[in-house]
């Protein structure tokens, strides 16, 4: 009798330790600080990537899947990384959706993810320098890097007539990157960029860095900044001095606040974020709409993906260890396997729970390629009557 209690004890640990009754997922984001304005339609695309998952009663025997929120603030490498080892540490994260920023996500990646064995998938940190370090196979984006953002985006320039411009970047790790990028990529076009020079976050005058780049001149302004920091304030001060009348913004400046700020003001002005048209993409529109999510907004596809291709890992897996699941990554996303898109999770974890395969396409089209690097597309964006309108994909 004695022996077969202690058979049975066992059992019921192992069965304990394979699915507990809830598992955690970090969502460490730019919640306060340049990109605030972004952040909150990306948090609750991955947290309805969650609720589809928990809905289905399928997850790993029918656990369930707690978000938790914290704050990396986007510029402050300590406090991400604070917060990062908040979430690895007290909250006991199996995983975690971002970081956002492309500093925050190298800081945590380096000094949390790393020595703790913990994996990253960022819907949105897109620095070229994040491809160099070595993530032990713990580092993932859905969003493409800035080296593929910079080459559409020289070659919409140049398909729009713009054969100069000027350069004002954010002075961090994405800005430097994007900005470089884009230089690179415009002039190997035959476009001439008149001055590429920094701007802080957080100034209240920005006329000094306006006024050398009126100066250098150009046919437009490639403000590779935040909509909710310095790259709206280099914008203000082009257009109360006249220096600039035509902008062109990558990703991290398509903010609802900028055109809440500018609106018709900046009319004729593009650029690009990442987007596909892709029946996951509309698929994904209709969920955010009926979810009361802005449908939009930049980085939502990418971030619910980010969450469901987590999930979707450890369900292969058959665990919630990082160790476990993060060679998992690459099967569900890439080929081959029966296509999986937005309001498919359910039927993905019973594919995954049969030991069948999958290949996951999601809202962004996705595709990992090389260290869960994002092939990526991206969508050509105008203002209209003050208004973003999609031109086409690229």
């Amino acid at each position: 009798m004695k022996k077969y209690l202690i058979a049975t004890v066992s059992c019921l640990v192992l069965a304990t330790a394979a699915h507990a009754d809830e598992i955690k997922i970090g969502i460490e984001m730019g919640f306060s600080g340049p990109i605030e304005s972004l952040t909150p339609p990306m948090a609750q695309a991955a947290e309805l990537a969650i609720k589809e998952v928990n809905d289905s009663g399928l997850f790993l025997g029918g656990t369930k899947v707690v978000a938790v929120r914290g704050d990396e603030t986007c510029i402050d490498a300590s406090a991400a990384t604070a917060t990062g080892e908040r979430l690895v540490t007290s909250d006991k994260v199996s995983g975690i959706v971002g970081p956002t920023c492309s500093g925050a996500a190298s800081a945590v990646l380096t000094n949390v993810a790393i020595p703790n064995g913990m994996v990253l998938i960022s819907p949105s940190a897109t620095s070229p320098g994040l491809s160099t370090i070595d993530s032990k196979g713990l580092f993932f984006r859905t969003a493409p890097s800035d080296a593929r953002e910079g080459e559409v985006l020289a070659q919409i320039m140049m398909d729009r007539g713009v054969k100069t411009a000027a350069i004002s970047y954010t002075n961090n790790d994405y800005g430097k990157g994007i900005a470089s990028s884009i230089q690179t990529a415009f002039e190997k076009l035959g476009g001439k960029i008149t001055l590429s020079a920094p701007h802080e976050d957080g100034k209240g005058d920005y006329s000094a860095e306006v006024g050398a780049l009126s100066s250098a001149g150009g046919d437009a302004l490639v403000v590779a900044g935040y909509a909710d920091q310095g790259g709206s304030g280099v914008v203000q001060t082009a257009l109360d001095t006249g220096a600039f009348s035509k902008f062109v913004f990558p990703n991290g400046m398509w903010g609802e606040s900028l055109l809440k700020k500018f609106g018709k003001q900046i009319d004729g002005s593009f650029g690009d974020l990442p987007g596909s048209d892709s029946p996951g993409a509309a698929k994904l529109v209709e969920m955010t709409k009926a979810a009361g999510i802005n449908s939009t907004a930049t980085f939502v596809p990418e971030t619910y993906d980010a969450a469901a291709i987590m999930l979707l890992a450890m369900q292969a897996a058959g665990s919630a260890k990082p160790a476990d699941y993060k060679g998992k990554i690459m099967d569900v996303v890439n080929a081959p396997g029966e296509k999986i898109y937005p309001g498919d999770l359910a039927k993905a974890l019973k594919i995954l729970k049969d030991g069948g395969d999958i290949d996951y396409v999601g809202g962004s089209a996705v595709e990992f390629i090389g260290k869960g690097e994002s092939a990526g597309s991206y969508r050509e964006v105008q203002i209209e009557g003050g208004e973003m309108k999609t031109v086409k994909f690229h």
